[in-house]
């Protein structure tokens, strides 16, 4: 018999558990609380309240890249503040309404538009930015590089205003599942999985395996194309710029930073594979401890889902500022492609959670 008076690591996270299998009960009231939060933020900014994040407030680099680059406390902020009281009303629709109709038509419309804006349309690429620099920064700064403290880099890649850019893409994925718990609910449908007596035959294992494949392949060669890039710019070749910035690049050593970011843009493009791979569903011979267990699937599904989602506001700011007449612009400028990368890694996690989720624990159907 074991004396061993540690907990044990599956009890202490059951309740998270507990928790996230019942996302539709709470997800709606989540997106409430969220959107009357940031509206009150909203009116105390037109108010006077410093730290408005956005266009005035916002770094003075940033401002030509983000959609509320012009904003100001007093106008944007009004709006805010309004948008955050109708939001949070209609939220709470979508966590105890049965509408069917046009009123389930117009409910449905205005929680994807807001979960859209939210995810896609307000951040920009600080977040891809500041998510693909943090995990060389944990590992790198007690080696020297970057030559930073673990403060400096917080202060640095975490200030105030891409943290709230975070904000607005979490209360997006809020959105979104409070929109689609209200979705199931009234297709009737289970609240938790989605299913129906009849499953849509794009949505079956075999099927999800088959476009799955392709949405996965795209998503891992798009990332090569971006590293290519900043790969030739370390051995001198001016591929896509001019020389005299990469000159500049090499005398400020800033080079090597799209290094890291190409390799770590091309290790996520192999890692994509996962998804369609049976590494991806079994751990490999080489992972020690965990070789021939299965993969945890709410681990590449919450890793795959987080970086598509940073990849689709990125996306939606290339694809404002690329000038899209000009085909030297277009063919130059591997960010043109990164729509296309987010819609394929997007496609990819969803086919993989389709064909690797089980018998449903609240309804108990199964696609197999």
């Amino acid at each position: 018999m074991s004396t061993s008076t540690g907990k044990n690591p599956r009890t202490t996270t059951e309740p998270v558990r507990r928790a996230l299998r019942r996302w539709p009960a709470w997800a709606g009231y989540a997106a409430a609380v969220w959107s009357f939060v940031y509206g009150a933020l909203g009116l105390l900014w037109a108010l006077g309240l410093p730290g408005f994040p956005f266009g005035v407030g916002d770094l003075p680099d940033a401002r030509k890249e983000s959609v509320l680059g012009f904003a100001t406390a007093t106008g944007v902020g009004a709006w805010i503040a309004v948008l955050g009281l109708v939001g949070a009303a209609v939220a709470l629709l979508l966590a105890r309404s049965h509408a069917h109709g046009v009123g389930r038509v117009a409910l449905l419309g205005y929680g994807w538009a807001a979960a859209l804006a939210l995810i896609v349309v307000i951040p920009d690429q600080r977040v891809l930015t500041t998510l693909a620099y943090t995990p060389i920064a944990l590992v790198g700064i007690p080696f020297g590089w970057p030559p930073l403290s673990y403060g400096e880099f917080v202060g640095l890649a975490y200030p105030w205003t891409t943290t709230n850019l975070m904000l607005c893409a979490a209360g997006g994925v809020l959105w979104a599942a409070a929109t689609l718990a209200f979705q199931f609910r009234t297709n009737n449908a289970c609240e938790r999985c989605g299913r129906t007596d009849r499953t849509s035959r794009w949505a079956a294992p075999a099927a999800a395996a088959r476009w799955g494949r392709w949405a996965a392949y795209t998503a891992a060669l798009i990332p090569f194309a971006y590293a290519a890039t900043r790969w030739a710019w370390v051995f001198g070749f001016p591929l896509t710029i001019s020389q005299d910035f990469l000159d500049e690049l090499h005398a400020n050593e800033m080079v090597w930073a799209g290094a890291y970011l190409a390799t770590f843009g091309a290790l996520g493009g192999v890692l994509t594979l996962g998804l369609v791979q049976r590494w991806g569903v079994i751990w490999p011979r080489w992972v020690l401890g965990l070789a021939g267990k299965r993969v945890p699937p709410i681990f590449p599904i919450s890793f795959a889902s987080v970086v598509a989602v940073s990849l689709a506001s990125a996306g939606f700011v290339m694809a404002r500022l690329i000038d899209w007449g000009d085909i030297d612009s277009v063919v130059g400028n591997p960010g043109a492609l990164w729509p296309l990368w987010a819609a394929a890694l997007g496609a990819a996690t969803l086919a993989y959670h389709l064909r690797t989720r089980g018998a449903c624990g609240e309804c108990g159907r199964d696609d197999r």
